[in-house]
């Protein structure tokens, strides 16, 4: 760890909270301003929506392998806000079909740096004994700063229109810029930070090389974790836009406003989850931690198809809170346990995030198909049935990976 770690935290608190909002990406945000003030058609809107999600899924693996190679960590996440900010600022200037798609393909490009590099930086500050609190503190400024700038988003697009949103996601991308900027370059070991072993551990850098990608192919554990992170998303994914639907049928007039706040109310749930998270996960270990997060999604199919009464839905959409709050903090962690030694923990991240994004993908086209054919609440039990079958096979298969060795403070 850093000598300075302790007054590190504070920008590192700052650049995941500034960050929460950017590399999220504008989103359905977009898709309003397109809608409402330029008068593009549903149709276009989900194309440019599509290209932009195409390219942040297919730039995952890439970005993670960067990482892990670069020593210009803070630069890359400079960059990468840098060009969300820019494109954020010129979309209202420029809305042809042409220029929305490739700026949002190039902000969805940048948005995979984010993740990793995060996760690299903290790694490399903190060490992987202390990695497990930070993490958590980590996601839960995170869901922090998602939580505010969706209310402040709200706030200022009912008094100054949709287009304030754009300016918002600038703002809190130059807000990250000098956050990453306060931390100092030398605080990063980047061995350490791509999952090779910690200062004073070697004899030195020729000692402790990257192994081979084909170790991560047969690393049966980490296998394992992937396909039951697939099957979480694969879950999770069409939970909320089903509810949302549901939503909207039951009262048409306050649709956008009971979904936003299925959004919003989720994220003050995620931040004691994450924090709990955090400092639990060497003592409970992860594998429990994460049944649970899969256990959650069971139970909110289940309990969606008994009332479509909405504050019954947004009840229970609140559950999503400890599913993804537990999620976001466990998955950093449980790659750097089986890839610590490898040099490959950013890749691996990319790479299962990638697969796991194309579960997601998958759920929504396969919940609407099961919606036309068998309705709503056979959607639901579905997913929670996928959900079901993941938390079979982790708890069957995948081994506690919490290493046995004392951990320290942040």
């Amino acid at each position: 760890m850093h000598p300075a770690a302790a007054t590190i935290k504070y920008p590192l608190d700052a650049l995941n909270f500034f960050l929460a909002d950017v590399r999220d990406g504008l989103g359905p945000y977009l898709a309003i301003y397109l809608l409402t003030e330029q008068k593009w058609d549903a149709a276009s809107i989900g194309v440019a929506m599509s290209v932009a999600a195409i390219a942040g899924i297919l730039a995952q693996t890439p970005a993670g392998a960067l990482i892990d190679k670069t020593t210009a960590k803070r630069a890359a996440v400079v960059v990468a806000a840098i060009i969300v900010t820019v494109g954020s600022i010129m979309l209202p200037l420029y809305s042809s079909f042409l220029f929305v798609a490739t700026t949002q393909a190039l902000t969805g490009i940048a948005a995979a740096i984010f993740a990793p590099a995060l996760a690299a930086i903290t790694l490399g500050i903190v060490g992987p004994r202390a990695f497990a609190k930070r993490i958590g503190r980590n996601e839960a400024f995170n869901h922090a700063g998602n939580a505010v700038a969706a209310a402040l988003a709200g706030g200022l697009a009912y008094t100054f229109g949709p287009i304030v949103v754009f300016w918002l996601m600038a703002t809190m991308a130059i807000a990250s810029i000098a956050a990453m900027l306060a931390i100092p370059a030398d605080a990063i070991d980047h061995e350490v930070a791509r999952g090779l072993h910690e200062r004073g551990q070697t004899s030195g850098p020729s000692d402790d090389q990257p192994s081979g990608f084909r170790v991560l192919l047969t690393c049966r554990p980490l296998l394992i974790f992937a396909a039951a992170t697939v099957l979480f998303h694969f879950s999770n994914a069409a939970m909320l836009p089903l509810v949302g639907q549901k939503l909207a049928l039951v009262n048409n007039a306050l649709g956008t406003t009971l979904m936003s706040a299925c959004i919003v109310a989720a994220q003050p749930v995620m931040v004691p989850v994450a924090i709990l998270v955090g400092h639990k996960a060497d003592t409970w270990g992860r594998k429990p931690i994460f049944g649970c997060a899969l256990a959650v999604l069971i139970v909110r199919g289940a309990l969606y198809p008994l009332s479509d009464n909405p504050y019954w839905l947004v009840g229970v959409q609140l559950l999503d809170g400890i599913g993804a709050g537990i999620y976001g903090a466990l998955f950093p962690l449980v790659v750097a346990d089986l890839t610590q030694g490898t040099g490959h923990f950013n890749v691996s991240q990319g790479a299962i995030a990638t697969a796991a994004d194309l579960g997601g993908a998958l759920s929504t086209f396969v919940a609407g198909v099961i919606v036309v054919a068998a309705g709503y609440s056979a959607a639901f039990l579905t997913l929670a049935g996928v959900a079901a079958f993941g938390f079979v096979l982790f708890v069957a298969l995948m081994p506690e990976t919490r290493p046995s060795r004392p951990v320290i403070s942040t």
